[in-house]
């Protein structure tokens, strides 16, 4: 007897800043404040930062200044910057993303929430929206081995930790950047989406592999309970 297999995205890995949370320029701001306080020029390097959005910031920072200690210098100086511009009430949901979230869950699907940020920044903003309690599982890099993305460690991790579904093709990936759409294709997601609230454009995310492009995360469970089958 053949089981007749479905492709329900019953397990939703969605990205935070730029997808969920509406930040409004913090991560050049913290980065450029961050190089300000090494004594480098943080124009020089932000277009390489616009480019890789959504990479683990660790890794931008060992790309940017090559010694170890001085790229650990750096990321601890963004995450202070960063979480002093958070304490300061300049962090916001995106339009809809809490509910589109609460309606992921009702339709029965589990959610999950990735960052390419340290577990401490992502706590802060977590905290400052009210959300410790609003999705499933929350990851950062280092809760999957240390690498973020384009890799597909977190997506994998949310897969492995959460046990709501048997295959990688009922995940469905939702992010803002470039890396978002490497990450969930990499992890062979079903619905790899991308939304134009954040820092990539259309012709980005296609490029490297959105299957769908919304115009923000608050069209997903819409988009979800279409594909059902």
């Amino acid at each position: 007897m053949t089981t007749m297999k479905t492709t329900r995205a019953n397990l939703v890995v969605l990205d935070m800043a730029g997808t969920t949370v509406a930040d409004g320029g913090l991560v050049e701001q913290a980065f450029a404040a961050a190089a300000q306080r090494l004594g480098e020029d943080p124009a020089s390097m932000i277009d390489y930062v616009r480019a890789t959005m959504g990479e683990s910031k660790i890794s931008v920072f060992r790309h940017l200044f090559g010694d170890e200690a001085r790229a650990q210098a750096a990321n601890a100086a963004f995450e202070e910057a960063y979480g002093e511009l958070v304490d300061g009430g300049r962090i916001a949901p995106v339009p809809g993303a809490r509910e589109a979230v609460d309606e992921l869950r009702a339709q029965g699907r589990t959610v999950v929430l990735t960052t390419g940020f340290a577990r401490a920044t992502q706590d802060a903003i977590l905290d400052a929206l009210g959300w410790r309690d609003l999705v499933d599982l929350t990851l950062c890099p280092a809760d999957a081995g240390g690498r973020g993305r384009p890799y597909p460690d977190m997506v994998l991790a949310a897969f492995l930790r959460t046990g709501a579904v048997d295959g990688v093709q009922q995940i469905a990936v939702a992010g803002d950047t470039s890396y978002d759409m490497l990450s969930g294709v990499r992890a062979g997601a079903g619905i790899v989406a991308g939304v134009l609230t954040g820092a990539h454009d259309k012709q980005q995310l296609q490029t490297h592999g959105a299957t769908h492009v919304l115009g923000s995360v608050a069209q997903l469970p819409g988009l979800l309970a279409g594909a059902d089958r």
